[in-house]
């Protein structure tokens, strides 16, 4: 059992390299400064050094920080990395983005809840932080982006226009801005896989930063290069500077929220700090394309639904308790059911209004 539970805990470190530290390199990578493989190869160095060097603080707060380590025998370590690898995974099979760091968090307060202990005060903090830890990067890629726009309106050089040294040295800003966003990465994302095994001593700290980092760099450079072609090609739009700002201040942000052992989402940090660039060049329209809603609905879903994967398991398979299962069962079937009915009612306010008609 103990050889399963490390097992599923460095698949899953795997899966955070390839689908969240692999977009680190994505501005370097769209705006042609890198090629993939090399791209790839810097990411996975970089995640190692932050995991290997300053990734203990959030190892911490996943594995003893939000619930008491005597709870995490290696039954609940299981279901704590399953409801966070199989929510993700699920996620990823439908299409939907969700935050590495919030499913994490949510799976081990679902443990908590079942079992009716929990540290409130942390998790306040930490869900806290995803509140504030977006919006400075939306406030300082916005401040960012309007002396960055007066720097390339004076002078072209700025836009990556002129000499073919003066583009490199820009090219290399973009690199430098990528490598801390992967450092951040490493810092906060490796908590995520081996947090629960340091708190049930399987491992020590020391040993889980340093597998979790390997296994974190292994998955972003073999199975990393999708998600570094699809993030290059969304941001190709973006000036060597605007892409140097936004890695730069997602990475700066994430690691001194790493610092302080707070794991926060990497992906939705980045998100806001395009919107604060995005916000300069477009005005208001960029709070028409439904991206704070979409944030917000991330924000929302993604802790909760690995919250009731894991106390539903917990309810299951270790402590069971089968009408509470039923009624969580009831509860899922009735929303499902009010979705469709929904679905069904706007289909068919479409059609009366396309066709005249009625039932």
């Amino acid at each position: 059992m103990t050889y399963l539970v490390i097992a599923v805990a460095l698949f899953f470190a795997m899966n955070i390299g390839a689908s969240g530290a692999a977009a680190t390199m994505g501005v370097a990578y769209g705006s042609g400064a890198l090629r993939k493989l090399a791209a790839l190869i810097l990411v996975g160095i970089g995640v190692f050094l932050g995991a290997y060097f300053g990734g203990g603080e959030v190892v911490k707060t996943l594995g003893s920080g939000i619930i008491p380590t005597d709870l995490l025998s290696i039954p609940i370590v299981l279901i704590i990395l399953i409801g966070a690898a199989g929510t993700l995974f699920l996620a990823n099979l439908l299409g939907i983005p969700l935050s590495t760091s919030e499913v994490t968090v949510g799976s081990v307060v679902g443990v908590g809840v079942a079992y009716q202990v929990l540290y409130v005060k942390s998790l306040l903090v930490i869900v806290s932080f995803w509140l504030i830890i977006p919006l400075l990067a939306f406030g300082i890629s916005w401040v960012a982006g309007h002396l960055i726009r007066r720097l390339e309106q004076r002078d072209a050089r700025w836009r990556g226009e002129g000499s073919r040294g003066w583009r490199r040295t820009l090219m290399l800003l973009v690199i430098g801005a990528g490598f801390v966003e992967a450092i951040s990465a490493g810092m906060n994302n490796v908590a995520n896989a081996v947090g629960p095994l340091v708190g049930a001593g399987l491992m020590s700290t020391e040993d889980g930063i340093l597998w979790g980092g390997l296994f974190v760099a292994l998955g972003a450079l073999l199975l990393g290069g999708r998600v570094l072609e699809t993030n290059g090609k969304k941001i190709t739009q973006l000036s060597l500077l605007q892409g140097t700002a936004i890695s730069g201040t997602g990475g700066s942000l994430v690691i001194a929220a790493s610092l302080f052992g707070i794991p926060v989402p990497l992906t939705q940090v980045t998100t806001t700090a395009i919107m604060g660039i995005g916000a300069v060049n477009q005005g208001m329209k960029v709070w028409q394309k439904g991206i704070v809603l979409k944030i917000l609905k991330v924000w929302l879903v993604s802790p909760l639904l690995s919250l009731v994967v894991s106390f539903t398991l917990v309810k299951i398979f270790v402590d069971p308790e089968p009408y509470q299962v039923v009624v969580m069962t009831a509860g899922l079937i009735a929303l499902i059911g009010l979705k469709s009915l929904y679905n069904s009612a706007q289909a068919e306010k479409r059609t009366v209004h396309e066709e005249g008609g009625g039932i």
